[in-house]
């Protein structure tokens, strides 16, 4: 890895320039490349989008240089990009075309950073630049500027490009427009970069000062208007100052030992024994979260032997916040363990050393009695409840991104409740969410169904079971009869007592509410 990085120079609005005349954005992209070979990268199997790219056009000729890292020949590069400013400014280096598969005879350039192109909201096209080797496949398929294999690069201070972690935080973000929001290790600027369109100011932190630096370079390259950029280790560069709307991070949440050597991936290893970084993220968070803001981030977490998870994590949120934690995923130690050995590319060097530090990560989560990991994702809203509403829950299922405004409406939903007792709830006006499908599961044939399911086909996708009577009243739920009048209605259908069904069936309006199946007519 390469301790120079390009300066946002005169070069850089003539670059973005040649990347759109070009096609170099996602929808280029894949209409150059393919879906497969498109896929491929992102498993760091480039030899598909190696053969994409033999034609030695413009689009072919960016490719090869800012994804691939490949040197092309300097006039190849100059047809497609204003090569001597980028050379300048430091997006290029020069060097002789028998270094590698340039080709040809003479002066051949390569790119000394990543720019994977990346697609924003509303048909915008955004360039995340990132170190080599790291807009696909991730650390694992580093490269130093050099073009040295794996084994010879200097990870400690890598920065990762945009990558699954980084597009899931991204569709989960609430974003409605706000005064200040804060990215807390910003890395390359993703999270910077989206907060830019709907935030009035921006603040990006990191520790690692060479991810500010690209940060920098990713938000003038989209043509995103400055972040303040501060160097600095959690909440400390901002400690004394005004609250935010909005926080959020995409932290070095890893669950991993403490290197033999010291040395640690400040991409991923928060420098905490166990989860320790992103509990300390969660209960520090409050005081710097303005009234009615939120926190949003990606966390790992320990499942520990003899201790309820979800208790555990329960117990992380602050005071007067809200919370709504999910758990996308668990992977026992031995799976957690071989995922971000390979992610370091620790499996391509030598196999003695592999399996010691295999041993090492073993060895450190049976010590503190872990036995599986879970990955997800934790939201705070700062409502200064008295009766916080603390949700944490298991969700392995497909959903549907981006999740925004299914998050913001999960707390909204949860004022109401708190609000309206059983009177006030039949006494609310509610609709059918959009999309959402009814399923009857019983024997063919059967006069009857055994049972009935409600389905969203949005957002989080839930399904839940209901009886004939949940069924029946979330059917004709159109925001035209108070829930009362409703259920009255089914019970003279159904030949049963109207005040009994009233008493029974606000628990479960209450759950189809909470999981967003019903919403009160003006929330609608």
């Amino acid at each position: 890895m390469s301790d120079r990085l390009p300066t946002p120079g005169p070069a850089l609005p003539r670059l973005r320039d040649a990347f759109l005349a070009a096609g170099f954005t996602p929808d280029g992209l894949l209409e150059l490349l393919g879906a497969p070979a498109y896929a491929a990268l992102a498993r760091n199997e480039t030899v598909p989008a190696l053969r994409a790219t033999r034609g030695g056009g413009r689009l072919e000729t960016l490719v090869r240089l800012f994804l691939l890292q490949r040197p092309v020949p300097y006039e190849r590069a100059r047809s497609a990009l204003p090569a001597d400013d980028a050379l300048t400014d430091g997006w290029l280096r020069r060097h002789t075309a028998a270094d590698a598969d340039a080709g040809g005879s003479g002066d051949a350039v390569s790119a000394t950073v990543d720019v994977r192109p990346y697609a924003g909201p509303e048909g915008l096209n955004w360039w995340i630049v990132s170190d080599l080797g790291c807009a696909v496949g991730g650390a694992g398929g580093i490269r130093t500027a050099e073009g040295a294999g794996t084994g010879a690069a200097d990870r400690s201070q890598l920065v990762l490009g945009v990558g699954g972690a980084s597009t899931t935080l991204a569709g989960i973000t609430v974003r409605t427009p706000v005064a200040r929001a804060l990215d807390l290790g910003t890395g390359s600027g993703v999270q910077a970069l989206h907060a830019a369109r709907h935030a009035e100011s921006v603040t990006a932190t990191d520790l690692n000062p060479r991810a500010l630096r690209l940060t920098r370079l990713t938000l003038a390259l989209s043509g995103a208007p400055e972040a303040d950029l501060r160097e600095g280790s959690l909440f400390e560069p901002v400690e004394g100052e005004a609250p935010y709307d909005l926080i959020v991070s995409n932290p070095p949440f890893v669950i991993s030992p403490r290197a033999a050597d010291g040395t640690r991936l400040t991409y991923r290893d928060g420098g905490m024994g166990g989860d320790d970084l992103c509990r300390t993220l969660v209960e520090r968070s409050a005081a710097h979260l303005a009234d009615g803001g939120y926190c949003q981030l990606l966390a790992n977490w320990r499942h520990m032997e003899g201790r309820d998870w979800s208790e555990r994590l329960a117990s992380w949120v602050p005071e007067g916040c809200d919370a709504w934690i999910v758990q996308r995923e668990v992977q026992d130690v031995a799976q957690y363990a071989e995922l971000w050995l390979r992610d370091a590319g620790e499996h391509l060097g030598d196999p003695a050393v592999y399996a010691a530090h295999y041993d090492a990560w073993l060895e450190e989560f049976e010590a503190g009695g872990t036995t599986g990991v879970g990955f997800g994702w934790i939201t705070l809203r700062k409502s200064g409840a008295r009766h916080p509403s603390v949700t944490v829950e298991e969700w392995p299922h497909p959903v549907e991104q981006p999740l925004g405004e299914e998050v913001r409406a999960h707390f909204e939903r949860r004022d109401f409740l708190r609000a309206a007792d059983d009177a006030a709830l039949l006494a609310t006006r509610f609709v059918l969410a959009d999309e959402v499908a009814q399923e009857q599961i019983g024997r063919p044939g059967a006069d009857d169904p055994e049972y009935v399911v409600l389905r969203q086909n949005r957002g989080m996708r839930r399904a839940t079971r209901v009886d004939t009577v949940g069924a029946g009243f979330a059917g004709v739920c159109d925001g035209s009869l108070p829930a009362g009048r409703i259920l009255d209605a089914i019970a003279q259908l159904l030949g049963e007592d109207p005040v009994g069904l009233r008493d029974r069936t606000p628990e479960s309006i209450r759950l189809l509410v909470e999981q967003g199946f019903l919403l009160p007519a003006g929330n609608a």
